[in-house]
């Protein structure tokens, strides 16, 4: 059972910096890709960004493009976010999914963390 675990949210004045983890432990027979999406209060799940295990292809959402990095630590199995110049619309819960190919679709992935909040003061 593949595991997915997001940890790094809390509460930034706008203009400020938070980095997100998300650890991925357990088998899976199709490691390729994972990725960030966010959901705020009333809306529906957005992409965020995501990247390929083999650091092959990353994408970001053009909300987030310049001020947001994915990364990740093969040997680690964890995947970051760090986000910069934090915006008060960028506060969601923000989950982290592991999938076998990188897409902006949250249908293309099937394992999921269980999010964590991101709140930017204005």
């Amino acid at each position: 059972q593949v595991q997915v675990v997001e940890s790094g949210g809390g509460l930034v004045q706008a203009g400020g910096s938070l980095r997100l983890s998300c650890a991925v432990s357990g088998r899976t027979f199709s490691r390729s890709a994972m990725a960030w999406f966010r959901q705020a209060p009333g809306k529906e799940r957005e992409f965020v960004a995501a990247t390929a295990w083999n650091g092959g292809n990353t994408v970001y959402a053009e909300s987030v493009k310049g001020r947001f990095t994915i990364s990740r630590d093969s040997a680690k199995n964890t995947v970051y976010l760090q986000m910069n110049t934090l915006k008060p619309e960028d506060t969601a819960v923000y989950y982290c999914a592991e999938g076998p190919v990188v897409a902006g679709t949250w249908e293309d992935y099937a394992y999921w963390g269980q999010g964590t909040q991101v709140t930017v003061s204005s």
